[in-house]
């Protein structure tokens, strides 16, 4: 009783913790409430945010203002075609001392901090995209034999364009689902439009303060983690993951739709995110309404339309749309 009476003081003081960082958050990032909230969830979770929109919605304000909330130490890697996988990681050096001496010195590239950037991703090769997969899931890389440990907490958030796509590479399958939400970035509203307008061609800006440390998200992220699932959203987790599968009996109505559909890190996503919705909303514990919110961040990167879902203009958010509606009685929030 004592610890449930614990968790439950913690979780409230994480809520107002959050309210504060986020309205640090939006004196520089002005509306986008729900951006803010995916990509503070996917933080809270532990996880990484892959962030689609177009040039100029301010993608990268966002995530420079979250290094100076989050407390944590940001890098950012503008990715290009010729960029290679040691200007990702590091690599070793031969150097010479006074004595003649010779020795290897290892010198970290920028995937060696807390918050990395990493700036439309999709423009750089195969081969610089599989530098992350290591480090995205295992929190460490391994260069000449030897495991170095990155960050803590490690947290990547990537930028990808989706319109212009001449000279670029698509994300493997394998590095969509290592980011646990896709956040679409739209256009803004009117109100806030003008909201941007008057306060970022002023003489001065507003700036955000830190609210978080290192060591306090890690602290929120174990918090996280110990709020109680009932049994009704893991079914209701359960129940939209399969039926989105097609090779599942549950999901044989999506057989000629989707090519593949998600796997269970999928399950694990929601699972996760919808504890952190919970917790933005000052709430103690997760209900179907959250896997229904979550359900389009978790799932788009991880589904694929068969081609002739393509030629009849289908489209990935109509589907789980449909399928939350059958499946959990809700929509998929837009």
């Amino acid at each position: 009783m004592a610890e449930a009476t614990d968790l439950v003081a913690q979780i409230e003081a994480l809520g107002g913790t959050l309210a504060e960082a986020k309205a640090s958050i939006n004196r520089r990032f002005i509306g986008q409430e729900k951006v803010v909230d995916l990509v503070l969830a996917a933080m809270l979770c532990g996880g990484h945010a892959l962030l689609v929109g177009l040039p100029g919605l301010g993608k990268t304000r966002l995530v420079d203002t979250l290094s100076t909330v989050m407390g944590l130490k940001g890098n950012r890697i503008q990715f290009t075609p010729d960029l290679m996988p040691a200007d990702i990681l590091g690599s070793e050096v031969l150097e010479t001392a006074a004595d003649g001496a010779r020795a290897f010195r290892f010198i970290e590239g920028p995937i060696f901090c807390q918050l990395l950037m990493a700036d439309e991703i999709n423009r750089a090769s195969p081969r610089t995209q599989s530098a992350l997969l290591q480090a995205m899931q295992e929190r460490e890389v391994t260069i000449a034999g030897q495991h170095r440990p990155l960050g803590r907490p490690f947290h990547v958030l990537a930028t990808q364009n989706p319109i212009e796509q001449e000279g670029t590479y698509p994300l493997p399958e394998a590095q969509l689902d290592r980011f646990l939400v896709q956040v679409d970035v739209d256009y803004p509203t009117r109100a806030t439009e003008r909201d941007i307008l008057i306060a970022t061609t002023g003489a001065e800006e507003a700036m955000s303060h830190q609210v978080f440390t290192a060591d306090g998200l890690i602290a929120a992220q174990g918090v996280l983690r110990r709020m109680p699932v009932g049994d009704q959203v893991v079914e209701a987790i359960l129940d939209l993951v399969r039926s989105c599968r097609p090779g599942e009996p549950e999901g044989r109505d999506l057989a000629d739709v989707l090519a593949w559909g998600p796997g269970p890190r999928a399950a694990q996503a929601l699972m996760l995110t919808v504890r952190a919705r919970a917790l933005l909303d000052g709430r103690l514990a997760p209900s179907v309404a959250d896997v229904a919110a979550m359900a389009r961040p978790v799932l788009t990167h991880r589904m694929a339309l068969s081609f002739a879902a393509r030629a009849r203009g289908e489209s990935l958010a109509g589907i789980i749309d449909r399928t939350a509606t059958r499946t959990l009685g809700l929509e998929a929030a837009a």
